[in-house]
This record gives C-alpha cells, sequence and structure tokens, in this order.
C-alpha cells in the first residue's frame, strides 16, 4: 500500500525500485536510526543480513529518490490558504568531515516539516546564492501568494537576501545582529536600558536591509539580546519569530532524539541528500499521525504545561508499533499520508 502510494505520486519511477523504498523507509521507522545494518534487521525478508544490508545500500545509494520527488509526495500535505515558511541549517561532524544542509521547511500542525534542502559543500553560514536557489526551487510548486511570512535567525541577512524577498513579495520575520545600523546608530545602543523581559520598538519603521521594516527588541531571562525586524505589523513580530524554534525540534527529530541521521556513515553530498529526503517523508508522516492522535486526545503535559512528547515523537510511537506488530491502524495511518494537515491560522493582527 505505502509503494502503491508512492507511486501515485511518482509515475515515472518504477513499482519495483518503488516497493524496495518503502521497505527501507518503514524498518529505518523500527529501527530509528540511519545504520544500514540496523534498519536490515527490520526487512521483512528470508535473507541473510548481508544481503538485506545491500538492499538497504542500494535504496539509499542509488539515484532513486530526488528532492523534487519528495516534494511531490509532501505537497498533498499542505493545507489550503497561507502558509508560514522557517528556514535554518542543521549541521554535524563524521569523523573530521563536515556535513552542512540548509533546509526550508513549513509549519505544519505546530511542527515544521522540511521541503527543500541543499547540501553545503562547505562549513558555516549559507551564502546569499544558496539561499535564493533554495527559495526559487520551491517558488516553483507554491506561488508566493502562498506564503504568508517566511522567519530565519540572524545568519540569514543581508541587503541582496531581503531585497530578494521583497522583490517575490516574500513577507519575512528575521533576527538581526546587535551591531546593525539602524538610524545611523548600532541597534544595541537604542535599547541600553532594557530589562529582561521587558520588550520595546521603535516608534515607527525604520530603514533595514534595503527596506522599511519594525524592530522589534526583548532580552531574554538570560540577557540574551533578542532584535527582530520584519515587514510585518508590531503586534505580530516576536509572536511569529516564536514559531522558528518549530524547526529546531524538526532537527532534533531528524536526528538525536529521534531518526539517528548523523549516525549515519555516508559523506557524500548525493546519498546524503537521499538519506534526508526519505527521512523527510518519514518526518511528516510521523508528524501527519500525531496531530491526529492529539484531535482525537488531548496530549499529555508536565507540571509546566509542557508536552511531555513532540508531535513527532507522539506519532512515531503510534506508527513504529502499527507497523511492527501488523495493527489495522496501519492502514488509517496510511490514508493519512495522502490527507493534508488541518489548517494553521496565519500570522494577522
Amino acid at each position: 500500500m505505502l509503494a502503491a502510494h508512492l507511486k501515485s505520486r511518482l509515475p515515472h519511477r518504477r513499482l519495483d525500485a518503488l516497493q524496495r523504498l518503502a521497505e527501507v523507509l518503514l524498518a529505518l521507522l523500527q529501527a530509528e536510526s540511519t545504520l544500514h545494518r540496523k534498519i536490515a534487521l527490520h526487512l521483512p525478508r528470508d535473507a541473510t543480513l548481508e544481503s538485506k544490508t545491500r538492499v538497504v545500500a542500494r535504496a539509499l545509494h542509488d539515484a532513486l529518490l530526488t528532492p523534487q520527488d519528495v516534494l511531490d509526495v509532501l505537497l498533498p500535505l499542505l493545507p489550503d490558504g497561507k502558509l508560514t515558511l522557517v528556514m535554518d541549517r542543521t549541521t554535524w561532524h563524521y569523523g573530521q568531515t563536515p556535513l552542512n544542509i540548509l533546509v526550508l521547511g513549513v509549519i505544519l500542525g505546530g511542527a515544521v516539516i522540511p521541503l527543500v534542502w541543499t547540501v553545503l559543500p562547505h562549513q558555516g553560514n549559507s551564502c546569499t546564492a544558496a539561499r535564493i536557489l533554495l527559495v526559487a526551487r520551491l517558488l516553483k510548486v507554491l506561488p508566493a501568494k502562498r506564503w504568508s511570512v517566511l522567519i530565519a535567525d540572524r545568519e540569514f541577512i543581508g541587503q541582496e537576501w531581503c531585497g530578494f524577498l521583497r522583490w517575490k513579495r516574500i513577507r519575512h520575520c528575521l533576527r538581526i545582529r546587535e551591531n546593525t545600523r539602524v538610524n545611523d546608530e548600532v541597534v544595541r545602543d537604542l535599547f541600553s536600558t532594557l530589562k529582561p523581559g521587558e520588550v520595546r520598538t521603535l516608534f515607527e519603521r525604520t530603514w533595514v536591509y534595503g527596506g522599511w521594516m519594525n524592530v522589534v527588541i526583548t532580552l531574554s531571562p538570560t540577557g540574551d539580546r533578542v532584535i527582530v525586524a520584519s515587514d510585518l505589523s508590531v503586534l505580530d513580530v516576536l509572536t511569529t519569530y516564536r514559531l522558528r524554534w518549530g524547526i529546531e525540534s524538526a532537527f532534533s527529530a531528524l536526528k538525536t532524539r529521534g531518526l539517528n541521521l548523523e549516525a549515519t556513515h555516508m559523506t557524500a553530498a548525493d546519498r546524503i541528500s537521499r538519506l534526508f529526503g526519505l527521512l523527510c517523508i518519514a518526518l511528516a508522516w510521523m508528524t501527519r499521525v500525531g496531530a491526529e492522535d492529539q484531535q482525537e486526545r488531548p496530549p499529555r503535559r508536565d507540571n509546566r504545561g509542557r508536552l511531555v512528547f513532540s508531535l513527532a515523537r507522539q506519532g512515531w510511537m503510534q506508527l513504529s508499533q502499527a507497523v511492527r506488530w501488523g495493527l489495522d491502524t496501519v492502514w488509517t495511518y496510511l490514508q493519512l499520508l495522502r490527507t493534508p494537515f488541518p489548517a494553521t491560522a496565519t500570522s494577522v493582527s
């Protein structure tokens, strides 16, 4: 059934190759690891472990699942209306080899699902050209009128970058650095008397990175200045920027606290990209199951009111158990993979 769904979204791919990919995806969910030998332990095949390990390697090494294929599988999950996008970067090391992925994802059901990404050939921050190419790839299938706002951290700033977003009519909410000059002054000097917990803003829009933007600043309890510039209204700036944390939770679900992306021994950029794409499908499926489970019964919370399990973790527990024991609910979960997420409210005051 999973292979049939993939075939409906990817008619140009061979069914036997998609069946192998579906087996690896289900085994990966159970193994909760990206190591080939651990995934092979969960393949339902009557073969030796070495043979099954080669099946896993073939599924991840062959040019079978392209980023465009992953996008075609994930697009039916997007609800109608405007969407909030988040850009960030995740990095880790395999030995002395740095691995660096630039990601652009969408907030669905309170979680961020990566839609497009690129493996950077270097360490450190991304360049403006890489960000523009990533946004342009998504604009081909998701026009700018569907974008409510793009949220990004201090790395994703600059006049050329902001000018490109304005040219495409994409509203943005960006955290800026303390040494950014606003009204011929360094922005941190404009709020030198700020106290923890306070929120302040400039009286009117000011010229930032080639455009008029609202600047809002707050001081965290640890003393960290959070300065956000946006073309949204003042009331929406910090509320919208807080949604960026969802992509950190997504990276956590893809890495150490979830599917263990950084456990892989692969370092080639094309193979890392294919593995990341397969994990994005798994993450979207887990999150979709978690969102449905949350609608049926209220999630567990601790004494501070925080969720005991994230949406992705909650979905993974239900999904992996159903796949492992062949429960009837697995058919319901397969149907959810083609059912859009519930629509989320956009940040408009």
